[in-house]
C-alpha cells in the first residue's frame, strides 16, 4: 500500500476521479459482489445476529465510550490522500476489545498530560471500494477482495496530542504521507520526534495493538480477519443503533 512519490499518486487520483464520478456506489458494490469475496455484513439484522453470538464483535461508539478523545476525520474533508470527501457525517466506532484497549491507552497517556487524536477507525466497506476505484494500487489502498482492518472495526489511525491544548505532538510526517519518513524504521529524525513515535508505538502495543511498519499512525488488533467480519454499515445506521442501546 505504499508509494514513494505522493505527487504521482495524487496525479493518478485526479485522473481517475473523473471516471469514478460516473459510477454510483451501488454499481461498484454490485460488481464486487459478483466476485469471490469474503462475507460482508450489509445490514443491521445480520450485524445483530453476529453480535448476539459473540458480544466482543459489538461496535462501540468511541465518542461516547471515550469522550475525551480528540476526533479529526480526515476522510470527511479533502485533506487526505484521495483529495476527495469520502465520509459524510461520520462517527468513530471500534469493536469492543479495540475500544476497551484504546480507553486504557488514553488513560495511561493522560497521566503524562497526553491523549489520543483519532483520524479514522471503523470504515464502511463501500468506502474501501471508493478508495480502490480512485487509487487502484494495493501498495496504497486495501483491495476490496480482502478488505481492511478498518472495515472490520479492528484498526485505528491515531496520533498524540497535548491534552491541555489539543495540539498534536511532532511526528515524522502528517497523516496519510506515504514516503519512507512514515516508516517506523526511518531514523533520520529529531530526538523529539523519535521519542514521540516510540511513545505512541510502545503504548499502543502494550495494550495489544499491532503497528504497521510503513505507517506510524496505523494500529490494528491481531488476527482481525479471522475474528471479525467485514462490515458495510453506514455511520447513520450505527449511530441509531448506539442511541437505541
Amino acid at each position: 500500500m505504499r508509494h514513494e512519490n505522493r505527487g504521482k499518486i495524487l496525479l493518478h487520483t485526479f485522473l481517475t476521479v473523473i471516471s469514478f464520478s460516473h459510477f454510483a456506489y451501488s454499481q461498484d458494490f454490485k460488481a464486487f459482489k459478483q466476485q469471490n469475496l469474503p462475507p460482508v455484513i450489509n445490514n443491521v439484522v445480520n450485524y445483530q445476529k453476529s453480535i448476539s453470538g459473540d458480544s466482543t464483535k459489538r461496535l462501540i461508539s468511541l465518542q461516547q465510550f471515550i469522550p475525551e478523545l480528540v476526533i479529526d476525520f480526515k476522510y470527511a474533508t479533502k485533506n487526505n490522500f484521495t483529495g476527495c470527501v469520502l465520509y459524510k457525517k461520520p462517527a468513530s466506532f471500534l469493536r469492543l476489545p479495540a475500544a476497551v484497549a484504546l480507553k486504557k491507552i488514553n488513560a495511561e497517556l493522560a497521566q503524562q498530560g497526553l491523549g489520543l487524536k483519532v483520524f479514522d477507525a471503523y470504515r464502511p466497506y463501500h468506502i474501501t471500494i471508493k478508495m480502490w476505484n480512485l487509487v487502484h494500487d494495493e501498495r496504497y489502498v486495501a483491495s476490496p477482495a480482502k478488505g481492511s482492518g478498518h472495515n472490520r472495526g479492528a484498526a485505528v489511525d491515531v496520533t498524540l496530542v497535548n491534552i491541555s491544548t489539543n495540539e498534536e505532538l511532532p511526528m515524522p510526517t502528517p497523516f496519510d504521507d506515504f514516503t519512507e519518513k512514515a516508516h517506523h524504521n526511518y531514523m533520520q529524525l529529531s530526538k523529539e520526534i523519535l521519542n514521540n513515535r516510540a511513545l505512541l508505538k510502545g503504548t499502543m502495543e502494550k495494550y495489544g495493538f499491532l503497528s504497521l511498519s510503513t505507517e506510524w499512525w496505523h494500529y490494528s488488533l491481531p488476527n482481525a480477519a479471522s475474528r471479525f467480519e467485514l462490515l458495510n454499515l453506514d455511520f447513520k445506521e450505527l449511530k441509531k443503533l448506539t442511541n437505541d442501546q
